[in-house]
């Protein structure tokens, strides 16, 4: 849940540290309610992981029951942000 564009960066950071990013650069103006925009050398996701991202209660980082036991990273669990989700027009 964004409630505020602080939170908008905790989790677009979050997302560039679950990517493998060890560089991350963070652009704001207006204080957050012009734009934000947070660039990073992560890997990124694959054409079929973005498009699970949008299914409910999905994720990329269990395939196995096993995984269950390693999940490491701050993902959103399946919830995409409402930052990234289509606007009504």
């Amino acid at each position: 849940m964004i409630e505020r564009p602080a939170s908008v960066v905790k989790e677009l950071i979050e997302n560039s540290i679950d990517a493998g990013a060890d560089t991350i650069r963070i652009e704001v103006t207006k204080s957050g309610k012009g734009s934000i925009r947070v660039t990073d050398n992560g890997c990124g996701m694959s054409k079929d992981d973005a498009a699970l991202s949008y299914v409910k209660h999905a994720t990329s980082k269990i395939r196995k029951i096993d995984d269950i036991e390693t999940v490491r990273t701050m993902g959103s669990g399946g919830k995409p942000s409402p930052l990234f989700l289509p606007l009504p027009m």
